[in-house]
């Protein structure tokens, strides 16, 4: 799964993701912020009601889209079901990385 931007250009981006699956309760939220914190992005991830996960992370082009790939891969903690990602512009409003 990758996200898409649609001017193909570098820069900072703002990447809006749904997780589904079993992401509550087994470290999905920790391993992400430890995985944006390495590709240096800012931003948070949180439990939903419903039990998905959103993340909200900004920074380099490139690795908002590694970490959106990462979201869905393999490694991510859990069971990942779907991911829905929005790629929009960059705000420059977050800092560091929250779990909440």
């Amino acid at each position: 799964m990758s996200a898409v931007t649609p001017d193909g250009r570098g820069g900072s981006v703002r990447v809006v993701a749904v997780v589904r699956g079993l992401v509550q309760g087994v470290g999905f939220r920790y391993r992400t912020r430890s995985r944006a914190e390495a590709l240096g992005l800012s931003g948070w991830a949180r439990n939903l009601p419903d039990g998905r996960v959103e993340v909200v992370a900004e920074g380099d082009r490139a690795a908002c889209h590694d970490l959106a790939d990462w979201l869905g891969g393999p490694q991510a903690p859990g069971r990942v079901d779907a991911v829905v990602v929005r790629v929009e512009r960059a705000r420059g409003d977050l800092a560091g990385f929250a779990t909440g």
